[in-house]
């Protein structure tokens, strides 16, 4: 049996919010470990699934605490420098929120946040980043669910 589980494929797991304001601008962070912004979110915690860590890291990192509704995109990211193993994030609508609500920064991670046009978020972001805030936006849009691939993406679970 063990050696079967040394065959077995390893990923890290991560959730992430979809926040937008009031003209449709993506909330993003950027934070001090890295050189990219990001979405509030973060690595899923041992004993939580991905809508508790998705409420969990918005609260610890914005000081929001936010309804976190349907599940909008899936995605699969490998060959990160930065990660050992291959990312399975999961993206849920966490609303609409006026551009000018109170935010409290976990100082220890994030320098600072700020709400971007999908072009802005096109420079801040890394590629696979950027293309899991389009596919959210249109799953928001059409109720339907992304899934994304390396190189790909698909619409799921779309009515009519």
């Amino acid at each position: 049996m063990n050696d079967f589980w040394s065959t077995v494929n390893r990923v890290v797991t991560g959730a992430a919010a979809y926040i937008t304001d009031e003209r449709g601008r993506a909330l993003l962070v950027k934070p001090n470990y890295r050189d990219h912004w990001s979405f509030p979110g973060g690595i899923i915690d041992a004993g939580e699934h991905p809508a508790q860590a998705c409420a969990r890291e918005v609260a610890e990192e914005l000081g929001l605490v936010l309804e976190v509704g349907r599940l909008l995109a899936v995605s699969w990211v490998d060959g990160l420098a930065y990660v050992p193993y291959a990312m399975v994030n999961f993206m849920f609508d966490c609303g609409v929120i006026p551009s000018g609500t109170a935010i409290t920064l976990q100082a220890e991670e994030l320098d600072e946040y700020g709400f971007h046009t999908h072009e802005e978020a096109a420079r801040l972001l890394p590629p696979h980043a950027h293309r899991r805030l389009l596919a959210a936006a249109r799953a928001r849009e059409s109720g339907g669910m992304a899934y994304l691939a390396p190189g790909e993406d698909r619409l799921v679970g779309q009515e009519g």
